[in-house]
Order: C-alpha cells, then sequence, then structure tokens
C-alpha cells in the first residue's frame, strides 16, 4: 500500500468490518488531479452494485479552482469501480443478508501510481457497541499515560 489519500474513520466507529475488498477506480482527469491533491472526503460513501456492476455513490471529490470548467467534474457522482465478476459476486450475496452493506474505507495510490479504493463487507454497529469501543480506547489511553508517567 502506498501513499493513503483519505479514510473513512466513521466506518470503523459505526460498523463491524466482516471482510475488505481492493478495487480500482475508473476516474476522469479532473477527478485525478483532485484526488492527488487531496480532495476527498468518504464519510457519507457507500458502493451499490447495479446490474453486475459495482458503483462507488455519494462520495466528495472536490474541484480544483485551476480546472477548466467544460472539463470539471460531478463531486457527488456515481463512479464504476473495477473489481472481478467473482468478486462482485460474493459482495451481492453478503448484501443479500439483512444488515450488511458496502462502504469505502480508505483511498490511496498504490505502488504503480494507481488509485486504488478499499472497500468493506460490513455489518452495523449497535449503540451498545459503540460505547464498549470508546470504552477500550479510553482504558487504553489511560494504560499510556501510566506508562509514560512512570
Amino acid at each position: 500500500m502506498g501513499e493513503t489519500i483519505a479514510t473513512n474513520k466513521k466506518a470503523f466507529f459505526d460498523y463491524h468490518i466482516e471482510e475488505k475488498f481492493e478495487a480500482g477506480l475508473v476516474l476522469h482527469g479532473s477527478e485525478v488531479k483532485a484526488l492527488r491533491d487531496k480532495r476527498v472526503n468518504l464519510k457519507d460513501g457507500f458502493i451499490k452494485i447495479v446490474r453486475g456492476e459495482a458503483f462507488l455513490f455519494n462520495v466528495h471529490i472536490g474541484v480544483l479552482a485551476t480546472t477548466h470548467h467544460y472539463y470539471t467534474h460531478e463531486e457527488r457522482g456515481a463512479r464504476k469501480l473495477l473489481l472481478h465478476k467473482r468478486q462482485i459476486e460474493k459482495m451481492l450475496k453478503a448484501v443479500e443478508k439483512e444488515g450488511f452493506t458496502l462502504i469505502p474505507l480508505s483511498l490511496y495510490l498504490n505502488d504503480r501510481n494507481i488509485f486504488k479504493l478499499q472497500m468493506g463487507i460490513a455489518k452495523g454497529k449497535k449503540l451498545y457497541d459503540k460505547r464498549s469501543d470508546l470504552k477500550e480506547k479510553d482504558i487504553k489511553r489511560d494504560m499510556q499515560r501510566a506508562i509514560k508517567g512512570e
């Protein structure tokens, strides 16, 4: 994994990640420029499978001021994901189960300077799960402080 462009921190707080996948993205030139400038937000994004193809929805990729208005892209438009047919079938089976969804986890440049999206099959956490995660995080932080204080 190369340079990380964006991560979806909220995904790990709101969901249990069952399985992770890596996918390529079909992008326009203005989108590539904006991603290199790290103008992206994955927070509200989700992945939907439409007619056997996976698409990324509701991910905000900002428009650069230097981009000509004729060549600009839609900021929250649908973007096609490049996956193998078996991977799409596996995801479709998981989503058909109740409570599972596909969410973007991180966007990064791989070793060959190609943008890749890490996505996951996720199940929503209950409120008590979120509370227990916060408690564990507080306990770890307190332990680290105690170790440093000695």
